[in-house]
């Protein structure tokens, strides 16, 4: 195509009535006193959306307009254009033909950098409208760290040589030397991580290669395999991050460090473990930047959603949350304190550990080395006068207990609980030798849940059940019709058909005749009342609600009702 023009933004936007010409005054007037682009300032005014600042510009050159949310962007023909160029022009290669390529820009009238993509590419460009935000998204999703990981890794390797090397020699190495390259190695790890959305990171010593996997929506990746002999080296530089002892190798250890990558504080914390070829290291990233959501954004039905939030709101009693390691129970109770976080309550948690620093609430890190547990934390918090209290974990029955009174005597307090759904909830803590009348008299509602993965809505595609989903379906619900989907795979989910993961959830509710039944010593009344006072408001049935939506698959849902079923 030929050289784009020069435009001058604003009268572009004002002609086509996208803007007012009072908007553009004072957005002019903040450019002025800000020096960013006019673009930026209109879409950060709200003046302006991204998708209708690109829209006016494509329709001003007469080139499309692509959402790259939508767009399959291949990895070979992205990678024509290095990431250093492409992050300075704010440029992605499209689509490539013979002779010639589809450039997207997010300023598409930078005539500058359209000399520069033209004499970098050696090809003619036909260019395409796209909006910053999803540009750079699409930066941190296409160009990969693996090259590098792998690369940095055999670096190691050639530093540690062929003779086993021990941790008091690593330890004595000059800093700059030896420890440069694993210092390389691990920043490019936790980039990648970043990057990727990874909630853990397993560094994983084998026989003959060292193994670095990344969890992500729940799911393991393997990342990248090297060379065993730098495992030693590697766990080392982490122990020495975490504060840990390095001299110890025979017994499993924790510990925690904070780190930054691309300026966003991340709060790492790590796990050590003995194994036959070395220590496993598993890392949980805790992403202080990226702001807790608010209960409105858990994706809660609405009938729960409504009954929970009355709960937190009452003025005692206690709320559990329920379900397995990593079912989102701890982002439920932080959404819960961030409504409940005003200046007129006075909020005290005892979590082990601290996983988000929440401002204007106490928190308090149980340590159980010093005798700092749960139940002595939680005996002084109650003489702290607190409104609101939450406790991380009903891990014995003194805590539990002194919880109880605490929701009898004047607190809201919130806590979990592992257990497998709503109603065994009330049943283990009596089974952990909480009075009866303690349950009855505290609990006043159960949220149970797990996290069952998002469709992708980049490659989202119509889907036929199977003659298996459909008779899951019909014994489930008793019904075949919804809206089904199933993600095709693409660069946007890493070929996997989901991205994102969201809620699934059931309710009880300690009604009075639930109430009365907990104070039978017969276990299977309570069962049935609990029950019944459940009724349609269950895990099985939230889960094929989101698959008749579309939300998620009928695999899914299948893979998550089928905890259930054994």
């Amino acid at each position: 195509m030929a050289r784009p023009e020069k435009l001058r933004l604003g009268e572009l936007l004002v002609r086509q009535g996208v803007i007012t010409g009072e908007q553009l005054e004072l957005g002019l007037a903040q450019q002025k006193k800000s020096g960013r682009k006019l673009g930026r300032v209109l879409v950060e005014s709200d003046f302006v959306t991204e998708d209708g600042l690109s829209q006016a510009l494509a329709r001003q050159l007469n080139i499309p307009f692509v959402q790259l949310k939508f767009f399959d962007l291949k990895p070979e023909v992205v990678l024509l254009l290095p990431e250093a160029q492409a992050r300075r022009f704010r440029a992605l290669v499209l689509e490539a033909a013979p002779g010639k390529l589809r450039v997207g820009m997010a300023d598409p009238t930078d005539l500058f950098a359209y000399d520069e993509l033209t004499r970098i590419l050696k090809r003619d460009l036909d260019l395409a409208a796209v909006t910053e935000s999803e540009l750079l998204a699409s930066f941190d999703r296409i160009y990969r760290r693996t090259g590098e990981i792998k690369g940095f890794a055999k670096e190691l390797t050639a530093e540690l040589g062929d003779v086993p090397v021990e941790f008091g020699e690593l330890l004595g190495a000059p800093s700059g030397q030896e420890e440069a390259p694993v210092v390389k190695l691990l920043q490019t790890v936790f980039e990648e991580a970043v990057r990727m959305r990874a909630s853990d990171i397993h560094i994983e010593p084998q026989e003959q290669y060292l193994r670095i996997r990344f969890r992500i929506d729940g799911v393991l990746h393997v990342q990248t395999d090297s060379e065993v002999k730098i495992a030693n080296a590697v766990v080392l530089r982490l122990k020495l991050m975490a504060g840990l002892d390095i001299s110890e190798k025979r017994v499993p250890q924790d510990g925690r460090f904070n780190i930054k990558v691309r300026n966003a504080p991340i709060d790492i914390r790590i796990s050590t473990m003995p194994t036959q070829h070395g220590e496993s290291v598993v890392m949980r990233m805790l992403n202080q930047a990226s702001g807790l959501l608010g209960m409105d954004r858990l994706g809660m039905p609405p009938k729960i959603f409504d009954r929970v939030r009355n709960a937190i709101h009452r003025p005692h009693g206690m709320v559990l949350v329920t379900g397995p390691t990593g079912s989102g129970k701890t982002t439920t109770l932080y959404a819960a304190l961030t409504e409940l976080n005003t200046p007129e309550r006075k909020i005290i948690t005892v979590e082990d550990p601290v996983e988000y620093r929440l401002p204007n609430i106490n928190q308090v890190q149980v340590h159980e080395k010093i005798d700092l547990t749960f139940d002595r934390v939680l005996r002084s918090a109650l003489r702290q006068d607190p409104d609101v209290i939450l406790v991380g974990e009903m891990r014995d029955q003194a805590t539990a207990e002194i919880g109880m009174r605490a929701a009898i005597t004047g607190h809201m307090v919130l806590s979990t609980l592992h257990t497998n759904d709503a109603v065994a909830t009330p049943i283990r803590l009596l089974d952990m030798g909480v009075p009866r009348y303690m349950v009855a008299m505290a609990l006043q509602l159960v949220l149970s849940q797990r996290l069952v993965r998002v469709v992708c809505e980049s490659c989202a595609q119509p889907h036929r059940p199977s003659p298996q989903e459909l008779e899951w379906l019909h014994v489930e619900t008793g019904g075949e019709e919804g809206t089904f989907l199933r993600g095709a795979g693409c660069t946007h989910c890493n070929g996997t058909g989901y991205q994102g993961r969201t809620g699934v959830y059931e309710m009880l509710e300690m009604t009075h005749a639930v109430v009365e039944a907990a104070n039978q010593p017969d276990v299977n009344v309570f069962v049935q009342a609990a029950t019944r006072q459940l009724g349609r408001f269950t895990l099985k049935n939230d889960a094929t609600r989101l698959a008749r939506e579309g939300r998620t698959t009928i695999e899914e849902a299948m893979r998550m009702s089928n905890e259930f079923d054994d």
